[in-house]
């Protein structure tokens, strides 16, 4: 939300927030602090409710001229077409199926933390998340061994103890999604090297916890390699060379990030800038600034968050003439 908040802010806006139903309560407490900082009446406003009617209602009023949104690229797509109508400005910040691309020369120790992290922070549950690990060929089998051992150590429960790695899913209905896309790889023919279903460690309870999941055997074309778990859930691809990683990297409906280990800078650069992703980090991964710009390729969204160029997302572009003559031509008179 401050992603958006801020720049509308200093590029002179007023903003209506529409947060998600399943958790607004953190949209309206930062709300109190504005009212609190001495902002005046009306240049920050908080609604809430549901997509359907409180969502379309504020994407179609005409007094909004711009729409920021972040959510799946199915609901975005939606905002999208409604904005249309209206021939408002968009922003989107959507999905992505982001590719971890682990290469032989890789320092591997460095580059199995990046992956952890990469796909088990917040449960899996960002849009950055590394949800498809590449691996050279060369490195597959030691590779996948080290990571499975690594994942096994991960600590489970409360989201409130600072001890925690792992915490629960959003919401039941999110928690019956990663686990229907589980049972959807596993007929597909991945195979379950860790995980694979809802958890049931006594330090979980009866909450909505799913098993830090990772999958071998996985390719590309499956569901679960195309298609945003938004979960815990990893799937392993192997490749053979450069140019197949940049293919198999590419090869999905998404765009938003893309992580490169290697200790080549030739082979950083050249898969830096042939990733069709909006952020590639090299030897690391999840760092973000707000310094630099964020966004996606294809339908991971449109426009940028944080930078100068978010500044430009809240501001039109006006030419104006001014004449200093004294004496303007008479455009009958011919010269």
């Amino acid at each position: 939300m401050t992603w958006k908040l801020a720049p509308a802010l200093a590029a002179g806006c007023t903003i209506v927030i529409k947060p998600s139903e399943h958790c607004p309560a953190s949209t309206l407490g930062f709300a109190e602090l504005i009212d609190q900082a001495g902002f005046p009446p009306g240049v920050v406003n908080v609604v809430t409710g549901f997509g359907p009617d409180v969502g379309s209602a504020l994407v179609e009023h005409p007094l909004v001229s711009k729409v920021a949104f972040t959510g799946s690229d199915a609901t975005g797509q939606r905002v999208y077409e409604a904005a249309a109508r209206g021939m408002k400005h968009v922003s989107m910040e959507l999905g992505g199926k982001s590719p971890n691309i682990v290469f032989a020369d890789a320092d591997l120790d460095n580059a199995l933390k990046g992956v952890i992290s990469g796909i088990f922070a917040a449960t899996g549950q960002t849009c950055i998340a590394g949800s498809r690990l590449l691996v050279q060929e060369s490195i597959h089998d030691q590779f996948l061994e080290k990571l499975v051992a690594f994942a096994k150590t991960t600590r489970m429960g409360n989201p409130m103890d600072p001890g925690t790695q792992i915490g629960p899913v959003t919401n039941k209905p999110q928690l019956e999604k990663i686990l229907q896309y589980i049972d959807i790889a596993k007929g597909e023919g991945a195979r379950t090297e860790l995980g694979g279903s809802r958890a049931s460690r006594p330090e979980c309870g009866d909450g909505w916890f799913v098993e830090p999941t990772i999958f071998s055997g996985v390719r590309n074309s499956m569901r679960i390699a195309q298609e945003e778990v938004f979960g815990p859930v990893l799937s392993v691809i192997p490749f053979k060379d450069d140019d197949e990683a940049i293919a198999i990297g590419n090869d999905v409906v998404y765009g938003l990030a893309a992580g490169v280990w290697t200790q080549n800078i030739r082979r950083a650069l050249v898969m830096a800038e042939k990733l069709q992703a909006g952020t590639v980090w090299v030897n690391t991964y999840r760092a973000v600034s707000y310094l630099s710009p964020f966004g996606g390729y294809k339908r991971s969204g449109l426009g940028r968050e944080s930078g100068q160029e978010m500044i430009k997302e809240y501001m039109q572009v006006k030419s104006v003439w001014i004449s200093t003559a004294t004496d303007v031509p008479n455009p009958f008179v011919q010269r």
